[in-house]
């Protein structure tokens, strides 16, 4: 593997952010990865699942886990904002080797955990080296700035999405799930627009970006990530925009990258699978 892969010693844990739909009955490779990241049969998984609160979906991850030859899995039932503050779950998440955030409802999930000891907390094992996964709500949760709403199928126009603080566990990016499924460039587009010093990914379903410590992300799964970089955007309409008037957008650069594509969020460079790498005319990324 090279000088990226997801076997490399690492300061901050991997973050990795699901499209939602994972495969949860076959290869299950993006559920089996994380297994690995945490520890394989040494792991200590913690499920939260407060985005959803179904009664199966803590247990389903618990299963699916475990069935991958997680060593330990336990979730942790939060359901209102004073569950973030039971010392037994400071505890649980102490001695987690991986966390998983499930996906549902995103602002349900930061109204709960936005600011509390929780939120703190997986943002402090991730900084200690504790990989975090979340899909769909999950993912979303995950960055700075969390998109919460907008119709797919529409291009980029004022108010096509609506946005609001996630827990900022990662600040350069801005993610969308479901992306191709729903159509949801237009509002990742938008999105971007408002500040194109971050960087969207649109992840689709059944696919995660895998974010090492050195900020270069792996895509694993059978859909793709978009990345959108507005970095040099030579013109944007977004400021004298009216409501729902579509946006003049120029000098944007889209990526799109299937599975074992690599992209690095300092340079904004794409990489093709490493096995790809001699009939490319790109270049490699630097050791």
């Amino acid at each position: 593997m090279g000088p990226n892969s997801l076997a490399d010693e690492r300061d901050r844990g991997f973050i990795i952010p699901i499209g939602g739909g994972e495969d949860r009955l076959k290869e299950m490779q993006i559920h089996r990865r994380f297994v690995e990241l945490s520890g394989g049969e040494n792991a200590d998984i913690v499920v939260i699942p407060t985005a959803s609160m179904l009664d199966k979906t803590g247990p389903d991850y618990n299963r699916i886990f475990s069935n991958l030859g997680a060593g330990k899995v336990e979730f942790l039932p939060i359901s209102r904002r004073s569950d973030c503050e039971n010392p037994e779950y400071s505890k649980m998440l102490d001695n987690a080797t991986g966390i998983f955030i499930t996906g549902g409802n995103q602002l349900r999930l930061s109204a709960i955990l936005g600011g509390t000891f929780v939120a703190t907390k997986i943002m402090q094992r991730n900084a200690e080296g504790v990989p975090v996964a979340g899909t769909s709500a999950g993912a979303s949760i995950m960055s700075e700035h969390m998109v919460t709403g907008g119709q797919g199928n529409e291009p980029p126009a004022e108010g096509a999405v609506t946005l609001a603080p996630g827990i900022g566990l990662i600040n350069t990016v801005i993610i969308d799930q479901h992306f191709t499924q729903r159509n949801r460039l237009g509002r990742l587009l938008t999105a971007s627009s408002f500040n194109p010093s971050l960087i969207g990914l649109g992840i689709d379903e059944d696919t995660a970006a895998f974010i090492g410590p050195d900020n270069v992300l792996e895509v694993v799964g059978s859909g793709t990530v978009t990345m959108v970089d507005a970095s040099r955007i030579t013109h944007s309409s977004i400021w004298a925009a009216k409501p729902g008037e579509a946006l003049s957008l120029l000098g944007l650069r889209l990526d799109i990258l299937g599975e074992g594509c690599r992209y690095d969020l300092n340079t904004r460079i794409g990489f093709p699978p490493e096995d790809h790498l001699l009939v490319s005319t790109l270049p490699a990324p630097l050791s």
